[in-house]
């Protein structure tokens, strides 16, 4: 009869303790800063002439990318935001304009 009580302060502590961790755990998840895993966009509007750097991002490659990675994402982009598919005309030509120019193919600039 005497272990009954020692038991149950045992498992009242070890629910304390529990309790406790987990409290400290969150407040230390909460606190840690932001990590890179979480893919942010592209932040503001087009620029007048668009760059490489700018093409770059709107097709999410890199400035050096070979020609047919630079199709493929032109391709998978496209097929996101086509004007029949319901999407703009200004971003597909901004997409268009963004191929031409990591291709090399630079025109005087968009038709918008």
């Amino acid at each position: 009869m005497a272990t009954t009580p020692l038991i149950a302060g045992i498992a009242i502590a070890a629910a304390a303790y529990a309790g406790r961790y987990g409290i400290q755990a969150w407040q230390a998840f909460k606190a840690r800063p932001p990590t890179a895993t979480m893919r942010r966009f592209y932040d503001g509007g087009f620029q007048p002439t668009m760059t490489r750097r700018e093409a770059a991002l709107i097709l999410g490659v890199r400035e050096r990318t070979p020609t047919d990675k630079i199709r493929e994402a032109h391709r998978r982009v496209m097929v996101a935001n086509h004007p029949d598919a319901g999407g703009s005309h200004y971003l597909a030509s901004k997409i268009n304009e963004a191929k031409d120019v990591m291709l090399g193919k630079t025109k005087s600039g968009s038709a918008f």
